[in-house]
């Protein structure tokens, strides 16, 4: 069966406060089964863009999650940046990966439109495939005044979801397109006037090169071309690069760089080796490193970083490396009580099992190294400059914000520790007996790596000033510590019953 892979690539109107933008990829990153890829930040354009992959409803999860953040940390009426924008969370799209049609991502799209409008209140827009009106299908169309404008307007510009006001969070923009390419070339130059003159000759909305959409802006004083390549395999990167080149040598200037926004598929940076080697014929095959994709890594192991006298990797890091072991054996119970004809009528429940453990455990395995940057991060705004009363309102600002992303990785663990504990149970009691001592030892794990989070949180909520936002942590730990409680005596009777072994 081909797995179900959908990429999501949220843009944020953030790129200077890396603490923000940290409690962001946190939040994305504590939903199960997501895998993060890669994270941009651009200070001119004051804006953030984070890529995760996922199953269809582990990456809805982990978007709300981050809009949910967002529009808590991110203050537009104070956002100032190169880059159009009407909201905190700015703009969502959902792009099919592996297993799932545009039309799935088009339902997907709506449905977390409608979520975002009536849980959080922010006005939803639906562009490109999942538009509801043809005037809609452009971003550029719906982005049109910019924040400042729409609140004025948004009245005769109702939203697709959601009030028809607006908030410090502005308005998001949700929807479902093919891959894209996000490219910035660089200008010889800091005349703005340049690079906007060179925009609109490629862009095909005024009557350019097919599926190019770019604006002229300045960016490090240097003007920059800003583009989406919406469709890379009608339009190859390589031509849009030449026409740019062109455009640029009528004015005297030249390129001077260029760089990716995110990611890029493969097959456009082979297009244009092909472009400009003039290789023909060529495969992909013959890349080095495609050939080598699963090369021996010279990276030390967890347990060698742990040892190394580092502050990172701790003991937050330790707990989700245990809960993931937790996780791992719940699957190696279920996997191995599956194929067995005594347990035929429990099957497809250890098979749902074994699905649910295996994307814990690769949250879990995400935490260990998110909780290492979490602190870093935190480490990082205690050494700020404080000489003055600006620094240090900045300082402790950084700190707050920093020191609530420490707490958001560990809570989750808990949170997915508490389910392994209770995924354990069920193995131990309906699984295959030859492996119940490995579903105790799972149920075991789960309890360290919930005991070592649950320390995480509680001295994180001593150190933030927004004591709701603390009490509320330590009153969900208390929940899962009585859940953790019921778990034990359960799988005490278990271990008893089934097989004689004591707790």
């Amino acid at each position: 069966m081909i797995q179900k892979i959908i990429e999501c690539i949220p843009n944020f109107s953030e790129g200077r406060n890396t603490a923000v933008i940290d409690a962001i990829q946190t939040a994305i990153a504590a939903t199960a089964g997501i895998h993060i890829l890669d994270r941009h930040s651009d200070e001119d354009h004051n804006r953030s863009v984070i890529t995760f992959i996922g199953s269809p409803e582990a990456v809805a999860q982990a978007a709300f999650s981050a809009i949910e953040i967002a529009a808590e940390l991110i203050d537009l009426d104070k956002h100032r940046g190169e880059h159009p924008r009407i909201g905190a969370t700015d703009v969502v799209p959902f792009v099919p990966i592996s297993g799932v049609t545009m039309e799935e991502c088009v339902e997907l799209a709506r449905s977390l439109g409608k979520r975002v409008g009536e849980e959080l209140g922010i006005p939803v827009y639906l562009y490109e495939n999942a538009a509801t009106r043809p005037d809609r299908k452009n971003l550029e169309k719906i982005r049109k005044g910019e924040y400042e404008k729409l609140k004025e307007i948004i009245q005769d510009r109702v939203p697709d979801f959601g009030p028809a006001c607006m908030g410090t969070a502005g308005a998001t923009v949700i929807g479902a397109r093919p891959p894209l390419i996000a490219y910035n070339v660089y200008l010889s130059t800091d005349d703005v006037s340049i690079a906007k003159n060179i925009a609109r000759s490629v862009r095909q909305s005024s009557g350019g090169l097919p599926h190019v959409k770019a604006l002229g802006m300045l960016v490090e004083g240097r003007a920059q071309v800003s583009m989406n390549l919406t469709d890379y395999t009608k339009t190859p990167i390589a031509q849009v690069v030449e026409a740019i080149r062109h455009e640029a040598e009528g004015y005297g200037v030249s390129l001077h760089h260029s760089e990716l926004v995110g990611l890029i598929p493969q097959a456009a940076l082979v297009d244009a080796a092909q472009w400009y080697l003039q290789l023909d014929p060529f495969e992909s095959g013959q890349i080095l490193e495609t050939r080598m994709y699963f090369a021996l890594s010279e990276e030390p192991s967890f347990l060698e970083k742990l040892s190394a006298g580092t502050p990172t990797p701790g003991g937050g890091s330790s707990a989700a490396y245990a809960g993931a072991m937790g996780a791992a054996l719940v699957a190696m119970v279920a996997h191995l009580t599956m194929g067995k004809k005594k347990y035929a009528q429990v099957k497809d429940r250890m098979s749902e099992i074994v699905d649910r453990a295996d994307e814990i455990r690769s949250s879990l395995e995400q935490a260990v190294v998110l909780d290492a940057q979490a602190f870093d991060t935190v480490m990082k705004a205690y050494r700020m400059p404080k000489g003055s009363t600006a620094e240090e309102e900045a300082r402790a600002e950084a700190i707050e914000q920093a020191t609530r992303g420490a707490a958001i990785v560990p809570l989750q663990v808990a949170r997915n520790a508490v389910e392994v504990f209770e995924m354990a149970n069920e193995v131990a009691e309906r699984g295959n007996i030859n492996a119940i001592s490995d579903a105790g030892t799972a149920a075991l794990m789960a309890r360290a790596s919930f005991n070592a989070a649950r320390l995480n949180v509680e001295i994180n909520a001593r150190e933030i000033s927004e004591g709701k936002l603390a009490k509320g942590w330590i009153e969900e730990i208390e929940d899962l510590k009585e859940k953790i409680k019921a778990s034990e005596s359960r799988l005490r009777n278990t271990l008893d019953e089934r097989a004689g072994l004591a707790l």
